[in-house]
């Protein structure tokens, strides 16, 4: 009996999770094909023919049947591509999205400038999880430096693995923290994405989110703004002068959010939408006294 081919088991592959009621069959089984066996985008079409020993196939049999239980495809790999990052994830921090690369985008024109005019820039990334936005900043902004804080000790170890394979752990620190209850000093930058689901609906969302993402990450509160309450009570305290404070928020959560910050003395400066055409991303600043 002739061994199976490559293209072969991305065919086999792709009806298995359709079969499944996974919502996209052909991309997942490509992603999780070519992670697993460590294959560039093209592979398929220029190595098809190529026939798979019993190892990958018994690797593929298995990530397809987590796949199956609708655990998500860059968990089964362990890892996620994140602006120009490789992160690793764990059970304790959320899945970095692409939605959240447009905050990171936004942060960067002003973290250039602050290192410009300084020679430096101090990030704080709060609820930092596997490390991406701040990760994502120092990489990006080779004069700045940044502090991690999350409440899970487990995020903080993933955040800080992912720092050494970056190549920025000299210019990162982690830090064991309940919001600002552990975090000292000053910063030029404070940035979050928070969890802001509504309590209530935490419970209905998508199993690949449910069941795979940890709840500390996701539920807001009552309202899904119970974290945007804390960090902007806290973060006149720690934010240097012109200091900037940005997050993710929720795609119905512009108004709500500017408002918390208004009442704590803060002026929104920037928004931005994501792919969606939703609100996604704002950046505040300490108002100015008329």
């Amino acid at each position: 009996m002739s061994a199976t081919t490559l293209a072969e088991s991305l065919a086999a592959a792709r009806l298995r999770l359709s079969q499944a009621g996974i919502a996209d069959p052909a991309r997942d089984a490509r992603t999780l094909i070519a992670g697993i066996l460590g294959l560039s985008s093209t592979a398929f079409v220029t190595d098809g023919a190529r026939p798979l020993d019993d190892m990958q196939l018994d690797a593929i049999d298995k990530a397809l049947a987590r796949r199956v239980a609708h655990e998500p495809v860059h968990r089964i790999l362990g890892r996620r591509a994140f602006s120009r990052l490789d992160l690793m994830l764990s059970p304790e921090t959320l899945e970095p999205r692409p939605d959240t690369e447009i905050l990171v985008d936004m942060l960067v024109p002003y973290a250039r400038k602050i290192v410009a005019e300084s020679g430096g820039c101090r990030i704080l990334d709060l609820g930092t999880g596997t490390g991406a936005i701040c990760l994502a900043l120092l990489d990006l902004v080779p004069g700045a430096t940044g502090v991690g804080a999350d409440l899970s000790a487990g995020a903080l170890e993933t955040a800080k693995r992912n720092a050494d394979m970056n190549g920025v752990a000299d210019r990162f620190e982690a830090v064991e923290s309940d919001w600002f209850t552990a975090v000292t000093g000053a910063f030029d930058i404070i940035v979050s994405n928070p969890p802001y689901i509504v309590r209530s609906v935490v419970g209905t969302l998508d199993e690949d989110v449910r069941l795979y993402d940890p709840i500390l990450a996701l539920d807001g509160g009552d309202d899904g703004l119970d974290a945007y309450r804390a960090i902007a009570a806290g973060a006149g305290d720690h934010l240097r002068e012109n200091g900037l404070v940005a997050y993710e928020i929720g795609y119905d959560q512009m108004d709500q959010v500017t408002g918390i910050m208004r009442e704590n003395g803060f002026a929104r400066v920037e928004a931005a939408q994501d792919l969606g055409g939703n609100d996604r991303a704002l950046v505040f600043a300490k108002a100015v006294a008329l």
